[in-house]
């Protein structure tokens, strides 16, 4: 797949990646059961990208509309540095986030998937969009995946922006090593 050097040069400079949650982290659904308990669906190789992706020192955050505690429950286990939910002005918590993780906008990315996510995607340095993203979204993205929300799209745009980065070689040297993976790799969350 060709990437424009637009995209390639914006991925470079990225330190901080925001997600999205329902429809970028999950598959969109939302399951409610009996008792009226939510549950959602996140991938597990999802998870393995934004691990490593703190491993190479590059650091993540959320914000997203709807609070969860599935989603308060996969951060934490993912070590993910900042979570905004309950946000319907996500330029707010933009703004917010940040101030206390003290970013610049070029060294931000944030992966989309509707219009709620357009006023945080149009002021970052790069933005993503999951395949089955909103139309108007993906016509702002500087990278659109090919796989869904929720179904390894993150993993595909964590991967270019590491590569672009050359880190992911580094990453796949540690795996392909026969040697005894290091403390780190020992406990990757999924």
């Amino acid at each position: 797949m060709n990437f424009s050097s637009d995209a390639i040069e914006r991925a470079k400079k990225i330190k901080l990646i925001i997600f999205d949650v329902d429809g970028v982290l999950t598959d969109g659904g939302i399951y409610i059961g009996e008792s009226g308990e939510l549950f959602k669906s996140f991938h597990c190789r999802d998870g393995l990208a934004i691990t490593l992706a703190h491993e190479v020192g590059i650091k993540t955050a959320i914000i997203t509309g709807r609070e969860s505690v599935c989603t308060s429950n996969r951060a934490k286990g993912l070590k993910i540095s900042a979570v905004k939910q309950g946000c319907m002005n996500k330029r707010g918590a933009y703004k917010d986030l940040k101030a206390e993780l003290n970013f610049r906008d070029e060294e931000i990315a944030y992966i989309a998937d509707d219009l709620i996510d357009l006023p945080v995607l149009l002021q970052v340095g790069f933005r993503a969009a999951v395949g089955d993203a909103a139309p108007e979204v993906k016509s702002v993205a500087h990278y659109v995946a090919k796989d869904f929300g929720g179904r390894g799209a993150v993993r595909e745009i964590l991967e270019f922006i590491l590569k672009s980065q050359d880190k992911w070689e580094e990453i796949i040297r540690r795996y392909m090593s026969v040697a005894e993976p290091d403390e780190n790799f020992s406990n990757v969350n999924q």
